[in-house]
């Protein structure tokens, strides 16, 4: 199955420029996910195509109106959904967050500008809302470009790959264990001499162990999301402490 992204943008090639590169590029090219942007100027019927105006009430800035956002979802029958609008005040966007709509035929993203949306977008056509975090960005269309990435690179024949999606930070509640590559040695650091053993067993036990101290150190966070330890990641790490000693690569 094909997954349907749909944008609503002032900026369509913001969108479209970097969907044809890198990972997101192969993946269209191998029918993982197709791409449909729609310009909602294209929906004004002023000469000057106006798509914001001062708000009720008086304050700064401008707002998006309703109607060329509306107009847009309601002239496009095939629009995927749900339309998730993307807002300061949405949702945290989290890897599971990714999962979910990775599970979905499809779905429609709305990028804003200026102070935001008239209320009567979210009223009658916005879905959900999701934000990227506690910050402000100048429009939607950065934000768009993250949610589709971390949803596309999920899909199986989107990467080289597909154990690589399953392996790397938050996928396990985790944050991804240290990797190295060669030479064996830069600048007088080594490589771990586990990672150059052979035995895959104990360099998954090593992997596993260095993604808990990583994330207790980084993120205690995630660790308290996921119940903390297990007796079985306890024990691990014990004995991974036993061999590498309390100053242990982490």
């Amino acid at each position: 199955m094909t997954l349907r992204v749909d944008v609503l943008t002032l900026f369509p090639r913001a969108i479209t420029d970097y969907a044809t590169t890198s990972v997101l590029g192969r993946a269209s090219e191998r029918g993982v996910w197709e791409l449909h942007v729609h310009d909602f100027r294209d929906a004004t019927h002023d000469a000057h195509r106006s798509v914001d105006d001062s708000p009720f009430g008086g304050g700064a800035g401008m707002v998006l109106r309703a109607e060329p956002i509306i107009d847009t979802i309601e002239s496009t029958p095939d629009l995927a959904h749900p339309v998730i609008a993307l807002t300061p005040s949405g949702r945290v966007f989290t890897h599971a967050v990714a999962r979910e709509l990775s599970d979905l035929a499809g779905f429609t993203l709305l990028c804003g500008r200026y102070e935001g949306f008239d209320q009567r977008v979210f009223d009658l056509i916005v879905d959900e809302e999701l934000s990227l975090g506690d910050f402000v960005l100048a429009g939607g269309e950065l934000a768009a470009l993250c949610v589709i990435e971390s949803v596309v690179r999920l899909l199986p024949g989107a990467l080289g790959n597909d154990e690589s999606s399953a392996d790397e930070s938050f996928s396990h509640g985790l944050l991804e264990y240290p990797q190295y590559t060669k030479p064996a040695e830069v600048r007088g650091l080594r490589v771990p001499d586990i990672l150059l053993s052979g035995d895959h067993a104990k360099i998954e036990g090593w992997r596993r162990a260095q993604a808990l101290k990583r994330t207790i150190a980084r993120r205690s966070d995630l660790m308290v999301r996921r119940g903390g330890l297990s007796d079985d990641e306890s024990a691990l790490l014990q004995r991974v402490e036993m061999v590498e000693g309390p100053e242990g690569s982490g």
